[in-house]
């Protein structure tokens, strides 16, 4: 037999033989975060680049305060940050 009867396309997993990732591992390459230390609750999360591109947006995970880091091209190269 010279190929299979059936093909199996499972998201995030590139085909043997193909030389690109597929859509779906394109797509699990995974987002620009930051990661926030929350002084109110002791805890820490990461936060996510909004879809505009503008600002990581988030919210701590135990009270829901929220932080908003703008994006600019003053920028830091830090990726930790803390929140009060």
């Amino acid at each position: 037999m010279t190929s299979p009867d059936y093909i199996v396309d499972i998201e995030g997993v590139a085909t043997p033989g193909s030389p690109t990732p597929n859509k779906g591992a394109t797509r699990l390459q995974g987002r620009p975060w930051l990661a926030v230390r929350w002084q109110c609750c002791s805890t820490y999360s990461r936060i996510y680049r909004n879809r505009a591109g503008s600002a990581y947006e988030g919210r701590c995970p135990r009270c829901q305060k929220s932080v908003r880091v703008g994006i600019g091209p003053e920028g830091s190269s830090n990726r930790f940050f803390e929140a009060s």
